[in-house]
């Protein structure tokens, strides 16, 4: 017989990898409460037009595409932002702004598989549909700062720029957008030389430029690029808009690390602030984000300023990893069943569904084990509790509760079960 592996790129979660992943997730989600964004949930398959409209040339190679039974070309998502500006368009049009909304699942790109890279991963991701202020992006930021602190990452930091410095300057330099497009496909990842040579001598000038303008300040990057950018109006509206949309951060409690005077994200469809978060640790970054005003209107819907950020839910599970962190979570004491004979079967699965109906993680021996036996697995498993069901004991309406960790045993009134487990 075969033996069957994942296929390459996909992984299994074993049970201590999922509860790891449910933890952030479930972080996730509390962020989204705390922040008043509605979760939605979106197909795993989309439109391939949709999900290559302004995804960017790196994302449209990299997605999984096949035609449907109905020979129409369809894709797996490889991020969430554009069948929420779908949704935006059609279901959501006619909400009242700013639109919150907030989603979580695995999303797929055909990527070179390494430590904290995978062709399925997991995200979280929040849009704010509806505002083209400053503070929207702030709280972008603010949120993803939140979810740092709610899995307890240390010296994670923050990467802050802005797209429409970029493609102001080179869009006032008479750069065509296919050209802008594969010039920020190239800057995204380091490609500083090849980019460049993409655009006129007076153009390339200007962004070798920005690289020097980085200093120790954040501050003083931002009013630096200001001062560099001024004869481009649209590249200067943008530098202001960097430094407003970094002072509102900062007064909002979240420290800015950087400013990456030429940043870029691969996503063709920025247009605005964009961001990054990392840990010292990992040289990926653990989530990001950033301004697209312009995507919805792509889809057929009216202008519509929007913001967003995905988070790397399995990177951050990594992250922490890395770190030695555990999330606290609530966990209830987990108990086993185990009738002493066939006899007393059924009595000790209705116990079972009764502590169950109290909230608690029972577990019932299905095995036909022995006692002893029985209580050496449970003993193996980290159990904390077994529940022994015995002919004599129901007679009294009792069990016998055994503290498997203190090796001490009582007899307990089976209505008073659940209060001495938990007590």
């Amino acid at each position: 017989m075969p033996t069957f592996q994942t296929v390459r790129g996909m992984r299994d979660l074993l049970p201590e990898d999922a509860a790891a992943l449910n933890c952030v997730i479930a972080k996730a989600r509390e962020t989204a409460g705390l922040y008043g964004y509605r979760e939605i949930v979106t197909p795993v398959v989309e439109p391939y037009e949709l999900l290559a409209a302004k995804s960017g040339e790196e994302i449209r190679q990299r997605m999984f595409t096949f035609k449907d039974l109905g020979d129409r070309t369809v894709a797996l998502r490889p991020e969430f932002t554009a069948s929420i500006a779908r949704l935006a368009t059609t279901a959501l049009r006619n909400e009242p702004k700013p639109l919150r909304v907030f989603s979580v699942g695995s999303v797929y790109r055909y990527d070179e598989p390494q430590r904290g890279r995978y062709r399925e991963f997991w995200q979280s991701d929040f849009e704010i549909i509806g505002s083209n202020k400053p503070e929207a992006d702030a709280e972008i930021i603010l949120l993803t700062n939140s979810l740092m602190q709610a899995v307890g990452l240390r010296n994670y930091a923050f990467k802050l720029g802005h797209i429409g410095v970029l493609r102001g300057i080179l869009s006032q330099e008479d750069v065509d957008d296919k050209t802008q497009n594969a010039v920020l496909q190239r800057m995204d990842k380091k490609e500083y030389t090849e980019a460049f040579a993409l655009v006129p001598e007076k153009c390339r000038a200007t962004l070798e430029g920005l690289l020097k303008l980085k200093s120790g300040s954040v501050f003083e990057t931002a009013e630096r690029i200001i001062q560099y950018v001024a004869d481009y109006s649209e590249a200067a509206a943008s530098a202001e808009n960097l430094l407003a949309i970094l002072k509102l951060v900062t007064e909002g409690g979240c420290e800015i690390a950087t400013v990456e005077p030429a940043f870029a994200r691969g996503l063709e469809y920025y247009t605005g602030m964009i961001f990054e978060v990392y840990i010292p640790e990992l040289d990926i970054a653990l989530g990001g984000g950033g301004r697209y005003d312009r995507l919805i209107e792509v889809f057929g819907g009216e202008a519509t300023p929007a913001t967003g950020v995905a988070h790397g839910l399995d990177r951050i599970a990594l992250a922490m990893q890395t770190q030695n962190l555990a999330l606290k979570t609530k966990q209830d004491k987990r108990v086993v069943v185990v009738p002493v004979k066939d006899e007393q079967k059924g009595a000790a699965l209705k116990i079972a569904q009764q502590l169950r109906a109290t909230g608690m993680s029972v577990e019932f021996e299905v095995m036909g084990r022995k006692m002893a036996k029985a209580l050496e697995d449970a003993d193996k498993r980290q159990m904390d509790y077994a529940v022994i069901v015995g002919e004599k004991e129901l007679q009294q309406n009792t069990v016998v509760l055994r503290n498997l960790a203190k090796r001490t045993q009582t007899t307990v009134v089976i209505n008073k079960l659940a209060e001495a487990i938990r007590s």
